[in-house]
């Protein structure tokens, strides 16, 4: 935890939470001390991201603070964008789709063609999150990601680059796709694209279906390469 980088944030909630607030009020609300809480409100000003209404009045956030926000609104307009390309898919092949992005340290689903599959063992997936290394929408992520970036998630994870995982990576890659890490026992298996830009993933896509249904050669021969169609379709679009 770096503590300036944490009071800072502090006190942007605390400005969030009204339409302006005093240097009092500020301090109670985040604990920290008036002098602390002033020389924040100072920087921030500085940088652009807070203003001084008045003495009495204190300060208020600015429109700078929206720009934090892009990454998020991108999503939602992936997922406009997605929406009904994957609808198409799911009502020609009958499995459900599901599109993922990386959200701290899993991946966050947000999209699901399951409820129009009927071939679907779920009626919604929103905002379920799955683990980054054996889900395969997070190894897809991984395998096409940059370098700098795969590092990045891999230190975020706690988890050191070996030899094995840079193979299954470099296979993934070879293959177009990834599938889920399952048990032995599991039912329920994924096979995995990236809609990428160059080296930017912008989402990943899975598509689930029932183990004993057809093998992961299987999986990948018929729906590997519309799987990956779709990507590069919703990627183009999205870039529009």
């Amino acid at each position: 935890m770096i503590e300036p980088v944490a009071r800072s944030f502090a006190v942007l909630e605390a400005l969030s939470h009204r339409p302006h607030g005093t240097i009092s009020a500020l301090a109670e609300e985040t604990g920290l001390p008036r002098p602390t809480v002033v020389r924040l409100l100072k920087t921030l000003a500085e940088l652009g991201y807070a203003t001084q209404v008045s003495r009495e009045a204190g300060y208020r956030l600015t429109d700078k603070v929206l720009g934090l926000a892009q990454g998020i609104r991108f999503i939602d307009h992936l997922v406009d964008v997605a929406a009904p390309h994957m609808s198409r898919f799911t009502k020609k092949y009958g499995w459900p789709l599901y599109l993922g992005t990386i959200s701290d340290r899993a991946i966050t689903i947000r999209h699901s063609t399951a409820a129009e599959s009927p071939m679907s063992f779920e009626r919604s997936a929103l905002q379920k999150r799955s683990p980054i290394l054996s889900s395969a929408l997070g190894r897809a992520w991984l395998a096409f990601c940059s370098a700098e970036e795969r590092r990045a998630v891999l230190t975020h994870l706690g988890v050191r680059p070996d030899a094995r995982l840079a193979a299954a990576f470099a296979k993934i890659r070879r293959d177009g796709y990834s599938f889920t890490v399952l048990p032995r026992t599991g039912r329920l298996q994924g096979i995995g694209v990236a809609i990428r830009s160059g080296e930017r993933v912008l989402g990943c896509l899975s598509m689930r279906f029932i183990r004993s249904a057809m093998s992961e050669h299987e999986a990948g021969m018929r729906y590997g390469a519309p799987l990956n169609a779709l990507a590069v379709t919703i990627a183009e679009d999205a870039e529009r």
